[in-house]
């Protein structure tokens, strides 16, 4: 006897409604992988958290699995781990902070549904930030803010408030405010549950026990703290009297941010946090596809790679690509069509995650994160699908502003460095481009550190020592037109200075922009491409080509 399908649908329905996936986004150093660790301890997924500076230690944050993460005590790579907490499901992307690998934190938030911003409480809005909400902005994705570090010298809340308003032009709104600050920090007044939590130094595990005070007016709450809660209670009179209510529809619409402060490090103010998310962050919405709008309810499965990380575990030489499932109900060892190549996959080892500890996942649904390993099948903006052709729109590649040449020191070694760059440029790590004239690879970046990455990955995951040198290029735009002849006539006078980037898109390397204005006056119908959003397009035009 058949399933009955209005069951089934029930069920996805609500299997949907129970996830939450979004990315914690922040300038370097203002505690993001400290709270990414703290989400998890207190939902229950680990037991005890690792320090993130403490190199010498044998413990390092969950989030940070890569070597020279460990060694520098920063994030280089975004990571993905999923947690289940109050019966929903929760997909938690932590990316790079530092602005050098923005890219992949772009990527990351063409995946969410909502993101966490955290904002160093004694620094305030800073460059990363900024460029970041841009990018959410651009999307509308509902943002909460976290203003960490609380338990140091830090800024008056009222003007990290009136701060966060004017530099990133939304309006906020308190759920928590602090009483005190530095040595005098006392807790956390919530305001939406009308109840104070007390400030007890946390390390690395969960209390269990921490001290509640109930009700904001508690004379308790005076007589216990004094002058920083009279200060807290005169604030938080100020600011319901001039902040607006909590609007649902201008958070979904990424107008209006929910705030919250703590001290991470110290497990404060996570917890608000963490039920927050819960309460406030939208389940899996619709995905745009050239086609159509992909609903998360609808029974086929569909999903789109956001992310390809090599080599999780050295041991294996694996390749992981990242797909967001976008609909239906994924079941391990289901038949799935990469629509970019026509080629079909059955994958049998899918993994959910927590950062590099990974378990065998049997089944996933709309929202969810799932990772297939795979030798170069899966790239980057690849759609996969039961069958229908969707091409998945929205995942970015931007022309490279810093360009090296890389050559092996050992020749011997020449097959290892171009498997180990073939496999970095797929996971996005950093842009490889094949000269059309000369057998010298070009590397291309956003920021220097990524040079340095790919340089120590090379060495350690690859075996190889490359000598990576400054290169003369210092502008790439990659190129198309809606003439296949005249594109074709463009790449043949051209050759001298054309690449191929990983997906064999052709790209136009020049010195100077100068160049660039004058070979756009010279070629009228040759389009040249700041941003590549979609692989298979470009890709496709290039073959007709």
């Amino acid at each position: 006897m058949s399933a009955d399908p209005t069951s089934a649908s029930g069920e996805l329905a609500a299997q949907v409604r129970r996830r939450r996936t979004f990315a914690i986004i922040s300038h370097p150093d203002a505690g993001k992988t400290t709270l990414t660790e703290k989400l998890l301890l207190f939902s229950g997924a680990i037991q005890i958290a690792g320090s993130v500076k403490a190199r010498k230690a044998s413990r390092h944050a969950t989030s940070d699995w890569m070597e020279i993460e460990k060694q520098r005590g920063i994030s280089v790579a975004s990571s993905v781990m999923q947690m289940e907490y109050r019966d929903c499901v929760i997909n938690l992307l932590d990316t790079p902070g530092h602005q050098d690998f923005s890219e992949d934190t772009y990527r990351v938030l063409t995946a969410v549904d909502a993101a966490l911003m955290v904002i160093d409480a004694a620094n305030g809005v800073e460059p990363q930030t900024r460029r970041l909400l841009q990018v959410c902005r651009a999307r509308n994705t509902p943002i909460l803010t976290f203003v960490n570090k609380m338990d140091r010298e830090v800024q008056e809340p009222l003007a990290l408030m009136d701060e966060i308003e004017r530099e990133l032009g939304m309006t906020v709104v308190p759920f928590t405010w602090p009483v005190g600050m530095a040595k005098f920090f006392g807790g956390v007044l919530d305001l939406r549950a009308d109840q104070m939590r007390v400030f007890a130094p946390g390390e690395d595990r969960v209390a269990g026990d921490e001290e509640v005070i109930e009700g904001l007016a508690n004379p308790q709450l005076a007589a216990r703290f004094g002058a920083p809660y009279e200060q807290a209670a005169g604030e938080i009179e100020l600011v319901r009297e001039a902040a607006p209510a909590f609007d649902e529809a201008e958070f979904l619409a990424g107008r209006q941010t929910p705030m919250f402060f703590g001290s991470a490090i110290n497990n404060f103010g996570v917890q608000e946090v963490l039920d927050a998310l819960v309460d406030l962050a939208p389940p899996p919405g619709p995905k745009t596809a050239i086609q159509r709008t992909v609903q998360p309810t609808e029974p086929k499965f569909s999903g789109v790679v956001f992310k390809i990380q090599a080599n999780m575990d050295p041991a294996h030489r694996d390749r992981i690509a990242f797909v967001r499932v976008a609909s239906g109900h994924f079941e391990r060892g289901m038949r799935l069509k990469v629509v970019r190549s026509g080629k079909e996959l059955r994958p049998n080892t899918v993994v959910s995650f927590l950062s590099q500890r990974r378990e065998l996942l049997d089944e996933a649904y709309g929202g969810d994160i799932i990772g297939i390993p795979n030798h170069g099948v899966l790239q980057l903006g690849d759609s996969l699908s039961e069958g229908e052709a969707l091409q998945f729109t929205g995942l970015p590649f931007f022309a490279p502003e810093l360009f090296r040449a890389v050559e092996v020191a050992d020749p011997l070694k020449t097959k290892q460095l171009r498997a180990g760059l073939t496999q970095l440029g797929e996971e996005g790590a950093i842009q490889v481009f094949r000269p059309m004239a000369g057998s010298v690879l070009l590397l291309g970046a956003v920021g220097q550190l990524q040079f340095e990455v790919v340089a120590h990955r090379l060495e350690h995951e690859y075996g190889v020592k490359a000598r990576i040198q400054p290169a003369r290029y210092n502008v790439a735009r990659w190129v198309t037109s809606d003439d296949a002849n005249e594109l074709k006539r463009f790449i043949d006078a051209n050759s001298h200075r054309l690449a191929l980037d990983a997906v064999d898109a052709p790209t136009l390397l020049l010195e100077y922009a100068g160049e660039l204005r004058a070979i756009q006056d010279n070629w009228p119908k040759i389009k040249f491409h700041a941003l590549r959003e979609h692989a298979g397009l470009v890709f496709q035009q290039r073959m007709d080509a």
